[in-house]
């Protein structure tokens, strides 16, 4: 249905910030990358993997997300995030993802996405409203 290979891969990179750390600690040298954080530039990653391989209209969406957040990153520190395809299925895409650091691993675990075409998945969730 899709030409997506597998073994495609994509990397992002991104420096821990305000918008990124958590603050629930109350204590200022405490904030450290948030897993909900982590886990979205996991899935954004995965999704710029492929994008560009589909058609017109078409998007992904993250379906299942199975990761651990296994270290600390400080603020200002920057950190590395990494998708490989491993397997597609139809309209399902199945990732390795990866947060590291210059210390070593961050978090890493298996996403799923599906495709979509925009417009179709819009007129479905209206129906939802």
């Amino acid at each position: 249905m899709f030409l997506i290979p597998v073994g495609t891969k994509h990397e992002i990179n991104l420096t821990v910030d305000d918008k990124t750390a958590i603050r629930f600690l109350g204590n200022e040298k405490a904030r450290v990358l948030g897993t909900p954080w982590m886990i979205a530039w996991m899935e954004m990653t995965a999704r710029d993997a492929v994008k560009a391989m589909l058609p017109e209209g078409y998007d992904t969406v993250g379906t299942m997300v199975n990761v651990r957040h296994v270290s600390a990153v400080p603020m200002g520190a920057d950190v590395r995030f990494f998708a490989e395809v491993l397997e597609v299925k139809g309209r399902r895409v199945y990732y390795r993802v990866e947060c590291h650091a210059a210390h070593g691993v961050v978090g890493n675990g298996t996403h799923e996405r599906a495709v979509i075409h925009v417009e179709r998945f819009a007129e479905r969730l209206e129906s939802k409203r």
